[in-house]
């Protein structure tokens, strides 16, 4: 019973983990390039939108994932044109983004779907594939361990890659740079305005991707409470895990890890209220930021806008 137990508690985990973490490592792009990127929760939503929506209409998962994921570029793109090339205040941008994006994918919604704000569910044949799945007996420990989506593995590896690229390219040491000392950089010859564009575009097509998981995988058709507070919660793992996609992939499995006894519990008639179960992850979210957020240190250049020189 304790590994059974143990098995659904980790199957859970590795399921409400991705989104966070693909998110939080879109953040980490934004972050460290300098440009405050509050509008992860309204790219995440208008990704979860368009990836249930394309899966419906071509019925093919992964490019629906990727068409989730650019949608999510696409406002990755507007906030860097508010903020890079105008200048405009970072958090008040990314806060329009998250009235303007929900809001444009339920008026979607109610206009393809007859008025509901729901889409129709999908298909199980067009939802995101599980690895391993069949392999080991149903219920099993291990099956409740290794067979989870196949988009919680990407994840997992994303962050390697995202790594590399911040510490082991010259890329990342540019990007690294600017969100430091942009006026340094400028004078050195590298471009800041294009940098930051690549790095908020980034961080908006791995949030749109994270939301795209969700309907996708974990549930089966885009409802407009869907993302419930992720993209925050994304952005606090990242002042979490310090700015860095090693320490946001930590704090993403802790957030992960109380979603999922919030799942198990509520299950399991425990004789608690499920209002007080569902608030796990969230009050989880707050004694994170104040026990660890005087210890992140930010990028000196985070949410300064910045003036090319002429």
């Amino acid at each position: 019973m304790f590994l059974r137990n143990l098995g659904l508690l980790i199957n859970a985990t590795m399921t409400y983990t991705p989104p966070l973490l693909l998110a939080a490592l879109g953040s980490c792009f934004s972050e460290r390039s300098g440009v405050i990127n509050i509008g992860i929760e309204g790219m995440m939503t208008i990704g979860a939108f368009v990836g249930a929506s394309m899966a419906l209409v071509c019925g093919n998962p992964w490019l629906a994932f990727l068409l989730g994921g650019i949608a999510g570029a696409l406002f990755g793109l507007l906030h860097a044109i508010a903020c890079v090339s105008f200048q405009a205040d970072q958090t008040i941008s990314g806060t329009a983004i998250n009235f303007l994006a929900p809001g444009l994918a339920v008026f979607l919604s109610k206009a393809i779907y007859d008025g509901s704000s729901d889409t129709p569910p999908i298909d199980i044949s067009g939802k995101l594939p599980k690895v391993f799945d069949g392999i080991f007996p149903i219920g099993s420990f291990w099956n409740n361990v290794l067979s989870n989506y196949s988009v919680a593995y990407l994840s997992l590896i994303l962050v390697a890659v995202v790594w590399f690229v911040f510490y082991k390219t010259k890329f990342g040491m540019r990007l690294r740079a600017v969100g430091e000392a942009p006026e340094a950089c400028d004078t050195l010859g590298i471009n800041v305005y294009r940098i930051r564009y690549i790095c908020v575009m980034l961080s908006g097509f791995l949030s749109g991707l994270g939301g795209a998981y969700i309907t996708l995988a974990t549930v089966n058709q885009f409802r407009p409470i869907l993302v419930v507070g992720q993209g925050f919660m994304a952005i606090a793992a990242v002042i979490f895990g310090k700015f860095k996609p090693q320490g946001a992939l930590f704090a993403c499995l802790l957030f992960g890890l109380c979603s999922g006894v919030q799942v198990l519990a509520g299950a399991s008639n425990i004789g608690i209220s499920p209002n007080l179960i569902s608030m796990i992850p969230y009050i989880v979210t707050i004694l994170a930021l104040v026990l660890f957020v005087g210890t992140a240190r930010v990028p000196a250049a985070n949410g300064k806008p910045f003036q090319k020189a002429k």
